[in-house]
């Protein structure tokens, strides 16, 4: 076997999304995307380990510019089950590791698969285990709840509705972000990065984003991403003003029924453990988790 580490390049995007979804169905990501994300998301990039021309895991690190402590850093890695326990996922976090050293990095978090040899795999290299994560799933092709009766003074509209100026959905995404559980601290994101990672992601979809409006203003939102097939819920959120209304509820069933009605078959998400409240929505909505994931680090 002939193994090399390597910077992306674009003709391996195909290989890195599959590298990178392989035994996680519930993840939907395409190649336009992994390329999309080098060049547009700040501080970003993919190491892939090549094994006689194929492309068999990736490595996706970052720094975070908005953390409140300086030098964190994000490592993820990825490998084709057949090419597992090889070495190829030991070498991709060597280095990863390395890069983000000599980028400033003190301190790398990673999320690792919730089953015995992925974590494993982290607590060897130094990596210890944190919050939990989940993965939850729905089938379109069934019938969705209503959607809930809107609360006097609120309408419906979609993020397409806001295509010529995209900043009140920015006001309310910051909010939302804000309420968020996790471990890192970080800062607002400023509004022109949030409109070259977020708002123009190309698998971002603003016809089944459903925004929530109360008195001519959004408050709420659940933003959809999709592979053409499948449904990502990638953030719902509600402007704290406008929390306990039931708004968070309402924009994600409506945004469910316009991806059924758009043909869609298959919902995913992913949430904290912690998030009782959306995790309550996820199984009145018919979502089941069918995955977990946990949070790791270590200083370097």
């Amino acid at each position: 076997m002939s193994l090399t580490i390597r910077e992306f390049r674009p003709a391996d995007a195909a290989g890195a999304a599959a590298a990178y979804s392989a035994g996680r169905p519930y993840l939907v990501i395409t190649p336009e995307v992994v390329a999309w994300q080098v060049l547009h998301t700040p501080d970003y990039g993919i190491l892939v380990a090549e094994v006689d021309g194929e492309i068999v895991g990736t490595a996706r690190h970052a720094l975070v510019p908005e953390a409140a402590t300086p030098g964190e850093a994000v490592l993820n890695v990825s490998v084709l089950p057949a090419h597992r326990r090889r070495g190829v996922g030991g070498r991709l976090v060597a280095a990863g590791e390395e890069l983000l050293a000599t980028a400033g990095a003190t301190r790398i978090s990673c999320w690792a698969d919730d089953e015995p040899d992925a974590l494993a795999f982290a607590a060897a290299r130094g990596y210890t285990a944190g919050r939990q994560g989940h993965f939850s799933a729905r089938d379109l092709t069934t019938g969705l709840p209503p959607v809930p009766a809107l609360p006097a003074g609120t309408e419906l509209r979609t993020a397409a509705d806001y295509l010529d100026d995209p900043y009140p959905i920015y006001l309310v995404d910051i909010d939302g972000t804000r309420a968020e559980p996790g471990d890192l601290e970080t800062g607002d994101q400023p509004y022109e990065e949030w409109l070259a990672t977020i708002w123009r992601r190309p698998d971002l979809s603003h016809e089944l984003t459903t925004v929530v409006l109360a008195d001519g203003e959004p408050v709420a939102f659940s933003a959809a991403q999709t592979d053409g097939g499948r449904y990502w819920s990638a953030f719902t959120a509600t402007c704290e003003s406008h929390r306990g209304r039931g708004l968070a509820k309402i924009a994600k069933t409506d945004s469910l029924h316009r991806a059924r009605a758009a043909g869609l078959t298959a919902a995913y998400t992913a949430n904290d453990a912690t998030n009782a409240p959306m995790l309550a929505i996820n199984a009145w909505l018919g979502y089941h988790i069918c995955a977990g994931e946990r949070r790791h680090a270590r200083e370097l």
